[in-house]
This record gives C-alpha cells, sequence and structure tokens, in this order.
C-alpha cells in the first residue's frame, strides 16, 4: 500500500467508527436525576365499584322471551335438553318447505318423520355428526378424510324436534328441542343454508 492511502484510510476508519458509536458519547446518562414524580392517578368516586344491585337476578318463570332475532335457550327438565330457533322473513308453508328441502339432503340427520298439518319435522342426529371431531393443522394437512359424516361405532342417535311457526304478519320462527350438540349444529346449518 501506498503512504498516502494509509493516512487517508487511517482517518477515515477512526471517524466512521467515531460517527457510528458516538451517539452514545453526547448523552447524558443521568437522566433519571431530573425526573420528578407525578401525582398519582385519581380513579372517579362513581369508578371505584361497579353496581352490583342487577348483578344475580334470577328472571321468573315464562320470562325467556325470544330475542330480536329470535333466538331462546332453555334447558327442559331433563339434563341436556334446549330448545333453540330463529326468525326467517318467510310465509309459514314456504319456511316449512324449503326446511324440508334442507332436511332432505341428509347431511345433518335422518329425518324420521313430519307433518304437514303441525309444520313439525323429528330428525335423528347422530352423535358423530352432532359432535364432528375437528383436526388440529396437521391433521388437515397430511391425514386423509374418511368421510366427515360417518358414524362411529357406537355411537347414539338424539331425536331432534323442528317446528315452524308464524312469527308476526310476514315471518315464521323455527325452532328446534332436543340434544344440546344436536340442536345446535341442526340450526347453524338451517341458519346458513336459509340465509338468515
Amino acid at each position: 500500500m501506498k503512504k498516502t492511502s494509509l493516512l487517508v484510510a487511517l482517518p477515515a476508519v477512526a471517524l466512521s467508527g467515531l460517527l457510528l458509536s458516538g451517539c452514545g458519547a453526547f448523552r447524558s446518562h443521568k437522566a433519571w436525576d431530573t425526573a420528578v414524580q407525578e401525582a398519582p392517578l385519581e380513579i372517579p368516586p362513581s369508578l371505584d365499584r361497579p353496581s352490583t344491585s342487577d348483578a344475580l337476578v334470577i328472571p321468573p318463570p315464562g320470562a325467556n322471551q325470544p330475542t330480536a332475532n329470535g333466538a331462546t335457550a332453555s334447558v327442559g327438565s331433563a339434563g341436556g335438553q334446549i330448545s333453540d330457533g330463529f326468525v326467517l322473513a318467510d310465509s309459514v308453508d314456504n319456511a316449512y318447505r324449503r326446511v324440508g328441502q334442507v332436511l332432505e339432503s341428509g347431511n345433518l340427520g335422518e329425518v324420521a318423520g313430519h307433518d304437514d298439518a303441525t309444520h313439525s319435522y323429528t330428525l335423528n342426529v347422530s352423535d358423530a355428526m352432532a359432535q364432528p371431531k375437528k383436526k388440529g393443522f396437521f391433521g388437515r394437512l397430511f391425514g386423509r378424510d374418511k368421510g366427515s359424516s360417518v358414524r362411529a361405532p357406537g355411537a347414539g342417535s338424539h331425536q331432534v324436534q323442528i317446528s315452524v311457526s308464524s312469527s308476526g304478519t310476514a315471518a315464521s320462527e323455527i325452532r328446534a328441542v332436543g340434544n344440546a350438540a344436536a340442536v345446535g349444529k341442526v340450526i347453524d346449518a338451517l341458519k346458513s343454508r336459509l340465509g338468515s
């Protein structure tokens, strides 16, 4: 190397090292000496304790009225029995026909019977259909699908009663009563397929 290039390179390296590490050299390291304690946080008196007057009010019998979308849930006298429903903007006859078309597809269970006079269906939903086992990430990635609605050996069957009744002048209430898991699956499927 030439002597002039060494004379130029050495100060350039020293200057770049100083510039890269020099930011901390000009800062005061005693910032905590100038810190001042602030006043403690004051909480308004109304926020000290939440109101507990209506926290555990038990409603009177029969007070389980449908919400704006028509859903109610009440546990029956038999354990695990539930009633759930929703409101569909259609006439009773059309809603009954549309529910029948969804049930005939066979994805929800087997239609055991129907009564056109009372607009009701009886559906047998197996445990395997009511409580599908969800696969994890690797199970979905590497596993083979052997059919999602295959009945497991020894799986029980639950009856779900589905009824369609009038709800106002231009709407119908679709209600299902039976095992909690089976009712949940049936109502979710009907809502998604009927566009409620």
